[in-house]
């Protein structure tokens, strides 16, 4: 269920040049599934309704992609996070007197736990802003967080700007951000941000200390599991990303009692469903949004698109694709159901 009074807004406007793909960067696949729609499920499930996506390099195939699901603003010219998010104004001027989630669109593994979490501390401290963070323990290239005595959000330091101290900090910045929505229209203005003089842009990082400098209180929520920072900027760490997801989910259904005896040439997409007593045999593909029920045999060697199995059934060296299998039911071998 969703809360009038959260709103996300995702910054998929990048280019991502080193991904060496025909499609923008937050349409790039983890596991079949656009990061990009990880981070949108997540933010979903954590109740939050209304969502704007900032657009740029190929907008109009992240707008298909969409499907009117969210709302979109153009940033036409890449200048920062700060700068997105600016975009958005009017979008965050509909939502006075809510919270909104600032989220990169990369960002796959920032789960619904991690923002519902954050979201509840950020509340129940009343802060302007609450920056999830993970503690890595090599944080090079990340913004540094640094705490006050008192546990608060002091700042957040980027690693170029980082001292020797502060360069040993592993807390580091996820990217992703809630902020009380009126507090962040105060700040949200070139001249309050400031313009970075090196890169000419506009940086999130800097609301923080701009938010306190006019008496408001800011937090920081670290996440149980560092993964949150993850994202990529090229193909191997796009790969790295899916070996880490795949493995994720496989281990989740076997805890939930489905047996997967071989799993390294099993792939498994995020939002699948199967029920306790099924098996799984090599070389089966199970995407979209399938739901397999109790007691089933998948495989060997069967791809399952989008349908529902139903319990009891055998689905062998076959193709389902958007079909219903009634319960019982046996598939295969080598049969292709549905389109």
């Amino acid at each position: 269920m969703s809360d009038n009074n959260l709103c996300a807004v995702l910054l998929a406007a990048g280019e991502g040049k080193r991904m060496r793909s025909n499609k923008p960067k937050v349409l790039c696949e983890v596991l079949l599934k656009p990061m990009l729609g990880w981070v949108m499920d997540s933010a979903k499930d954590a109740g939050i309704g209304d969502i704007c996506v900032v657009t740029g390099h190929m907008e109009e195939q992240v707008k298909a992609y969409l499907g009117g699901s969210a709302e979109t603003v153009t940033q036409s010219e890449r200048l920062g996070t700060g700068h997105a998010v600016m975009m958005a104004k009017e979008f965050l001027e509909k939502h006075r007197g809510g919270d909104v989630l600032v989220a990169c669109g990369d960002a796959p593994f920032l789960d619904t736990k991690t923002i519902s979490k954050a979201l509840r501390q950020h509340l129940s401290r009343g802060d302007a802003v609450t920056v999830i963070s993970a503690s890595l323990e090599d944080p090079t290239g990340y913004g540094r967080i640094i705490r006050g005595a008192d546990g608060a959000l002091e700042r957040i330091v980027e690693q170029k700007d980082a001292n020797a101290e502060e360069w040993d900090v592993k807390e580091v910045n996820s990217g992703a951000y809630w902020f009380n929505i009126d507090a962040l229209l105060e700040v949200l203005d070139p001249d309050i941000i400031g313009k970075s003089e090196i890169t000419g842009e506009y940086y999130l990082t800097n609301t923080p200390a701009a938010l306190l400098a006019r008496g408001y209180r800011a937090g920081a929520y670290e996440a149980r599991t560092p993964d949150v920072v993850l994202g990529a900027n090229d193909p191997k760490q796009l790969y790295n990303l899916g070996k880490l997801a795949r493995q994720s989910i496989i281990m989740k259904h076997i805890e939930n009692g489905v047996s997967i005896p071989c799993t390294g040439s099993i792939i498994i997409s995020p939002d699948v469903e199967i029920g306790p007593y099924a098996q799984v045999l090599p070389g089966s593909v199970i995407t979209g949004k399938t739901v397999i029920g109790s007691d089933c045999k998948i495989g060997p060697h069967s791809v399952i698109e989008n349908s529902v199995i139903g319990s009891g059934s055998v689905i062998n060296a076959s193709q389902v694709k958007n079909a219903t299998v009634e319960e019982n039911s046996v598939v295969g071998p080598f049969e292709v159901i549905g389109k």
